[in-house]
């Protein structure tokens, strides 16, 4: 598959998630100053788990996500804390589209959604970004980098933040919740998921910090500027909370480890680019970080990096499980299948170098 042609742009609305667009296009006429129909929606063609459509007018285009119909777990799509996070993140100046309005009312289009800016830019669906310069992918890689650093220090109380999750126990309280996801989801027995969920428990790190997280992030989850490596807008908070911003960081940090896919389904991997002009080593990355962040290194590198693949391996499970039940949002959900196991393995390789 090429990842970049298969989930760039949009395509016609899947019959799964179509709604009522003249009733959303009243509502947003009533709702939005400026919003003038007609109204033309598309859908996205990537993400997996929000649907998110492209609404175009006369005058302006902007982003609806949503909640998808049907049977969902508990606490998933979590669209409520996305438009709460995004709309006191770009009150405070971080690159997030501009919010416009949360609706909870289901009897509009059938679930809850928000609504924000249509930001123009490039989305990378590979990693090493094809097709770049070296120098701009360097650039690319430090603004990512940045970026991290400066959500990690977001002042909570400043921005209305100190209770948009608990304080304490991050980790812990994420290896319960996506054991949890993962027994909803299950579809076929993997020995290493079994294995992590036995160790982690005991061996939650944590690095003492908390800040705001992103819960996801990756470049396919940024949009980078046309003209300059700047990121003008991150994507998909639905996973956002309070935690632990090492765990957030090295959840990036799986893209250079992550298990490349067969089909090209799930998220991209640096493995067999990591020589091409630009892209940073893995080590010289957490420097950047650390030294953005005034800390000296990350211990426990390891056992985070095997929460990481263990939280990851249950998120894609947790995509099986949406095709299992009809609400999948994207159409190569089903791959996501191939992808566990192997997912798993590489946090049981981290968790044995942790000593599990």
């Amino acid at each position: 598959m090429d990842r970049q042609a298969e989930f760039s742009g949009t395509r016609d609305v899947r019959e799964a998630h179509r709604f009522d667009e003249r009733a959303l296009a009243d509502y947003l006429q009533a709702h939005i100053a400026g919003f003038t129909p007609p109204m033309a929606v598309e859908q996205f063609k990537g993400g997996q788990s929000n649907p998110t459509y492209k609404l175009v007018t006369q005058g302006a285009s902007y982003v609806l996500r949503r909640k998808p119909p049907g049977k969902l777990l508990p606490s998933a799509h979590a669209v409520d804390r996305e438009y709460r996070v995004i709309a006191t993140l770009h009150g405070q100046g971080l690159p997030v589209a501009k919010p416009h309005l949360l609706c909870e009312d289901a009897t509009v289009i059938g679930t809850a959604f928000y609504v924000m800016d249509f930001v123009e830019g490039r989305v990378f669906w590979e990693p090493y970004m094809p097709g770049i310069s070296g120098r701009e992918r360097a650039g690319i890689f430090n603004q990512l980098n940045c970026f991290m650093a400066d959500l990690h220090t977001v002042d909570l109380d400043a921005a209305g933040l100190a209770d948009f999750g608990r304080a304490d126990g991050y980790v812990a309280r994420q290896i319960k919740r996506w054991s949890e996801q993962y027994r909803a989801s299950e579809t076929e027995v993997v020995p290493a998921m079994d294995r992590l969920m036995d160790w982690l428990p005991d061996a939650s790190p944590s690095s003492g910090q908390v800040s705001l997280v992103h819960g996801d992030f990756r470049l396919d989850n940024c949009i980078v500027d046309t003209d300059s490596p700047n990121i003008r807008a991150v994507l998909d908070w639905e996973l956002s909370t309070l935690g632990d911003p090492i765990a957030d960081f090295t959840y990036h940090l799986m893209q250079w480890r992550m298990p490349p896919s067969e089909t090209g389904a799930g998220v991209g991997s640096l493995i067999g680019h990591e020589k091409l002009e630009g892209v940073p080593a893995l080590e010289d990355y957490v420097a950047a970080y650390c030294d953005r962040r005034g800390l000296d290194s990350i211990p426990d590198l390891d056992t985070y990096l095997a929460y990481n693949f263990f939280r990851m391996a249950a998120i894609f499970q947790g995509i099986v499980g949406r095709v299992r039940d009809g609400t999948a949002a994207n159409p190569h959900a089903a791959e996501m299948a191939d992808l566990v196991a192997p997912m798993a393995d590489v946090a049981w390789d981290y968790a044995r170098k942790a000593g599990a």
